[in-house]
């Protein structure tokens, strides 16, 4: 779905700063690669603050970021080209970045939000709609911090951020799809 801070401000007495816990989150993408198979990968640092009202979700904010360099997709040779200027071009544009913009809550059968925002990723900004579960109930870790979690989806279409590279199959088709299916769990540690 891609986060150097999910920060934000709330006028809400009862609103908490929570920190993203990179060493128990993940942000994940799959994408169709020759129209009959996902190609499924991840980041490794994941940063980000979340401000949470639980008497106000619908106030929630989030900015994040994940460092492109640390792309997963389990071949080294694959993440190789990915890190070039074909797909993410990751020294001239090495953070993805994302900043809330407002949240709403959603009925059933999605139950929960739809948080949207601003993403940046290969040097474009559009805004993106993440549908998030309802936040778990808050627990006391056995250090004494408080915990909290969510998971989070979206599907972006990487040619909107000017991520164009793929070949046509001769029987139809591209060997990498444009739509980009992105899934992000978060768990978060208050401040």
């Amino acid at each position: 779905m891609f986060f150097a801070a999910l920060l934000a401000l709330s006028t809400h007495a009862n609103a908490a700063t929570y920190e993203v816990d990179a060493s128990h989150s993940h942000v994940r993408f799959s994408i169709v690669h020759m129209t009959i198979s996902k190609v499924r990968g991840g980041f490794g640092a994941v940063t980000g603050t979340v401000v949470y009202d639980e008497k106000n979700p619908t106030a929630t904010t989030a900015t994040g970021s994940v460092a492109v360099s640390t792309i997963d997709t389990a071949e080294p040779k694959r993440d190789e080209h990915l890190l070039t200027a074909d797909f993410f071009d990751a020294i001239k544009f090495p953070d993805i970045r994302f900043a809330s913009t407002s949240i709403t809550a959603t009925a059933a059968p999605a139950a929960g939000f739809d948080l949207v925002g601003n993403l940046t990723l290969h040097g474009v900004t559009k805004p993106v709609t993440f549908h998030l579960d309802p936040f778990t109930a808050e627990i006391k870790d056995p250090k004494g911090n408080f915990r909290r979690a969510t998971h989070a989806t979206a599907t972006i279409n990487r040619q909107d951020f000017g991520m164009t590279f793929s070949k046509t199959l001769d029987t139809g088709g591209f060997v990498v799809s444009d739509e980009v299916q992105i899934e992000l769990d978060l768990e978060l540690k208050r401040l």
